[in-house]
């Protein structure tokens, strides 16, 4: 009885109790393995499927190859050794047909209790405010801001003597951003000023911020 057998992409014609080195299977020395059959047959009764049961001998290294790699007119020069990892066997027994592995049962139980089960109340969005009220939440914003001095547009503080681009940034950054602002200024609030921004108080004081600062804001 013999049988045809194909592992690692090659093909071993194999009889009962036949010693073969075949690429490296997982598993270690003793375990049983089984291999598809390809053919199998004895004189003129030949056979396709099945199986071959075959132990695990020993899981080694096989002799060293020399790889050797060239190019022409090139100095490029490769030299490597490999050794493939091989797995011996023995074959145990031949002809056993594999049986195939039944498809899982539907949980047929699982389905009407997903119909049956009680479908969760999505959840209540909450009402968009009225226009309205939207208003009035932006009415005491506003008053705050018409009692600072702050109008809705910005004004070019580089119009002041000694104020550039730079300066009228640290400026913005400090709140102040139209003439109004730099005209109702006290000297409380330019010593307040002077704290984030080093030497306003001179610069303020030596050009005349306040008194330009109310003809460029009646201007406007």
């Amino acid at each position: 009885m013999f049988a045809v057998i194909k592992t690692g992409g090659k093909q071993y014609r194999v009889n009962e109790n036949d010693v073969i080195v075949a690429e490296r299977l997982e598993g270690e020395v003793g375990d049983s393995v089984d291999l598809d059959v390809l053919m199998s047959g004895d004189g003129a009764d030949v056979k396709s499927g099945g199986s071959v049961n075959a132990e695990i001998i020993e899981q080694r290294k096989g002799d060293k190859i020399t790889v050797f790699k060239k190019r022409r007119r090139s100095t490029y020069r490769r030299t490597k050794g490999h050794r493939q990892f091989e797995t011996v066997l023995r074959v145990i027994g031949i002809g056993g047909s594999k049986a195939k592995a039944k498809p899982a049962a539907k949980k047929d139980e699982e389905k009407p209790a997903a119909k049956d089960a009680p479908k969760k109340a999505a959840p209540k969005k909450e009402a968009a405010p009225k226009k309205d009220e939207a208003k009035k939440a932006d009415a005491p914003a506003k008053k705050t801001a018409a009692k600072k001095g702050v109008t809705g547009k910005a004004d070019d503080l580089t119009k002041l003597n000694g104020v550039g681009p730079a300066y009228a940034k640290k400026l913005n950054a400090a709140g102040v951003t139209t003439f109004e602002q730099v005209a109702a200024w006290k000297k409380a609030d330019i010593e307040k000023l002077d704290e984030q921004i080093s030497g306003l108080q001179a610069k303020a004081e030596n050009e005349g911020w306040v008194a330009q600062a109310k003809d460029l804001a009646k201007e406007n």
